[in-house]
């Protein structure tokens, strides 16, 4: 158990950082979701808008330090890759 007035603090601060960084990744993951949605029933201007809508959320999360660069990157890529082959098929 914390002893210190300063462990305490930190503490308090941890679980504070924890609820906001659990909610801004349930938020980036909604968002994949609708876009995943999307792709799953085949319409590709459904999909292309919601890609839309996510982007700047994962960016954000990206910019608050709760994902990392190349992960969002890696995702956004995969998700664009997965609606241009909608077209294709």
């Amino acid at each position: 158990m914390a002893n210190t007035a300063s462990a305490r603090k930190r503490i308090r601060q941890n679980e504070r950082r924890n609820a906001r960084n659990t909610a801004r990744l349930s938020r980036v993951r909604t968002f994949v979701k609708k876009v995943e949605t999307a792709i799953a029933t085949g319409k590709k201007d459904d999909a292309v808008v919601a890609l839309r809508e996510a982007q700047p959320e994962m960016q954000r999360a990206v910019g608050k330090g709760v994902l990392h660069a190349n992960t969002v990157a890696r995702r956004l890529s995969r998700l664009s890759a997965r609606i241009k082959s909608i077209a294709a098929a």
